[in-house]
């Protein structure tokens, strides 16, 4: 299938068969995607946790408004950020770039001292809500993806973010749940899937400038 095909295919699953499981290639393709997404000045201030324990995805439901998702899914990604970026982080991420480039001070000095300064300048509010901004950016990166490999998904605002954290001990990882996403297969039974897409036309969500 071509990209529009597959993202006409795509749809927010209502319903997924817990007796499909996904391989282990297909999480490490999402995996390396979330990693590759792109994300303000590459620090990367989110994190991605994959979880396949039906123990502890049966937990998420009571937390999810009752939403089966979350425990039928082969795995529930969930999706976090940074409880705050710091220098630490700023420098970090420019070491880390003089490493792997091959660059030096000299080249990176003057962009890490710029953005030094501007996160100190953010309260931790700012900082935080930049972050959570990525968290769409690579959520929608994501789902791009499952469609493309034809994995079923469903993304996830609707569950209480304190309980999740209290549930996977984010704290104690200086995390902040901001997104979940459960990734399988459709249930057979699943009516939404045999559903045409509803989307206003073209002309009317596209403004072309000439």
């Amino acid at each position: 299938m071509n990209i529009i095909n597959s993202l006409e295919w795509r749809y927010a699953t209502k319903k997924f068969d817990p007796s499909k499981k996904l391989s282990d290639q297909q999480i490490e393709t999402l995996k390396n995607a979330f990693n590759l997404t792109a994300t303000s000045f590459g620090l990367q201030p989110i994190k991605m946790i994959v979880i396949q324990n039906k123990e502890l995805q049966e937990k998420f439901v009571e937390y999810s408004y009752n939403q089966r998702q979350v425990a039928d899914a082969s795995h529930l990604l969930v999706l976090c950020i940074d409880t705050d970026t710091t220098t630490k982080d700023v420098n970090a991420y420019f070491d880390l770039e003089k490493k792997i480039r091959g660059v030096s001070e000299e080249v990176v000095s003057n962009f890490r001292k710029q953005l030094v300064e501007m996160y100190k300048n953010k309260s931790i509010e700012e900082r935080q809500l930049s972050a959570k901004y990525q968290t769409y950016i690579a959520l929608g990166n994501l789902m791009t993806v499952c469609a493309v490999e034809k994995i079923d998904a469903c993304p996830f605002e609707g569950f209480i973010p304190e309980k999740i954290d209290e549930l996977l001990n984010l704290k104690e990882k200086n995390l902040m749940s901001v997104l979940m996403m459960p990734v399988g297969y459709r249930a057979d039974d699943d009516i939404i899937s045999k559903m045409k897409k509803v989307r206003k036309p073209l002309n009317e969500t596209i403004i072309e400038i000439s």
